[in-house]
């Protein structure tokens, strides 16, 4: 069978440029067939970039509203340019919402695992603790006589909020979570994320949109996106004697976010905030600063935080007395996986990490520098 190397995906897409304050708009185009991307200025009309190999890049990355790091500059896909990429592309690759609720936040990774193994792409996530307002507002049009109870419970503890996309997401995920009651899951659908997870038709651990309307909805009330000058549910940080991690670029790419989390959760620690950042140079250079001129591989640490989504977590643990710094630098292990691997496998760079700078997460050095670190992603980058 040939290839077909003229084929080829376009998308109108968006840049912000921060330092000049304006926003530029391309045509973005994708060759599948050797992973090539080629932008072209829409107001200038010349080429901006010449079609060029892009590591870390895949064909499932390009959809409405992803974000693409083309040499650290974030471009938004704002659309389809094309009648041809509109059709091959908008029944393939579909967008859905999820709640893990606050029954089984504690599965968090494991449910989490569960879900990328089903081919969902997990697109966005953030952890957010809801107000009687929002969730009476996010169960609007909703018919249950237990309206009450379940506002109730959903406002109870933080919740997880999730982006998914795959093909036909909308459908295969109520297909994955099951029936709404529990028991009923249990006897129709036994494999299914409610059956094991759910207790009965309110504590039913996951919840799902019902079609592509209300995911839409669904996912503006959660991630509105940044031109409504929306601002969704708040974060979850406290702030409070708490370390920062981040799950780097290369994991999210690996699909090992589950797996980390899950690790995390099982050390006994609790992550009390968690939200997806694109970093763009300027704050990745910022944030990474302490290491300028002290690590060699200062500015590969940068070019690896900037390559595509990563995900903050604050980390916290439920005893007090316990050493949360110390001791979760421990569970991260040696910055170098091969050392890791040598003295201490069973952490998580030893596990997930592929290269010192690809090391699968960062976590705070000093002490005083985790509720820092937090504070920058959660409350500094949040608000940007």
């Amino acid at each position: 069978m040939s290839m077909d190397y003229t084929e080829r995906y376009i998308f109108e897409a968006e840049w912000y440029d921060k330092i000049a304050c304006i926003l530029k708009k391309f045509y973005l185009y994708y060759y599948p067939v050797d992973n090539t991307v080629e932008l072209f200025d829409l107001k200038t009309r010349k080429t901006f970039l010449r079609r060029t190999k892009c590591d870390g890049i895949k064909a499932e990355d390009f959809y409405i509203g992803a974000i693409i790091t083309i040499y650290s500059r974030n471009i938004k896909i704002i659309d389809f340019a094309d009648k041809n990429t509109k059709s091959k592309l908008q029944t393939i690759t579909q967008k859905t919402f999820a709640i893990i609720k606050p029954d089984v936040m504690d599965k968090m990774g494991e449910i989490l695992k569960r879900i990328i193994a089903h081919n969902f792409h997990v697109a966005n996530i953030k952890m957010v603790k809801l107000t009687k307002e929002q969730a009476t507002e996010f169960c609007k049009g909703k018919e249950s006589t237990q309206l009450p109870f379940i506002i109730n419970f959903l406002t109870s503890e933080p919740v997880l909020a999730l982006e998914l996309l795959g093909d036909d997401a909308v459908a295969q995920w109520l297909k994955l979570i099951g029936p709404e009651d529990s028991s009923e899951a249990r006897k129709t659908a036994p494999s299914s994320l409610r059956a094991c997870y759910g207790k009965d038709n309110i504590q039913n651990a996951i919840h799902g949109s019902e079609n592509s309307d209300a995911a839409e909805n669904e996912l503006s009330f959660f991630f509105p996106d940044q031109k409504s000058k929306k601002k969704g549910p708040d974060n979850t940080a406290t702030l409070k004697n708490c370390t920062c991690c981040i799950i780097k670029p290369h994991a999210i790419q690996q699909k090992l976010i589950g797996h980390i989390i899950e690790d995390i959760q099982k050390a006994g620690y609790t992550i009390s905030a968690i939200q997806q950042f694109h970093v763009d140079s300027v704050n990745a250079e910022e944030f990474l600063e302490v290491y300028k001129g002290v690590l060699t591989d200062y500015g590969a640490m940068v070019g690896e935080l900037q390559s595509g989504p990563c995900i903050a977590m604050e980390i916290t643990h439920k005893d007090e007395n316990c050493d949360i710094h110390t001791d979760f630098r421990k569970l991260c292990g040696p910055m170098d996986p091969d050392i890791a691997r040598q003295i201490r496998p069973n952490t998580l760079r030893a596990k997930y990490g592929n290269t010192k700078v690809q090391n699968a997460v960062h976590c705070s050095d000093l002490p005083e520098d985790g509720p820092l670190e937090v504070e920058y992603f959660f409350k500094i980058l949040d608000e940007m």
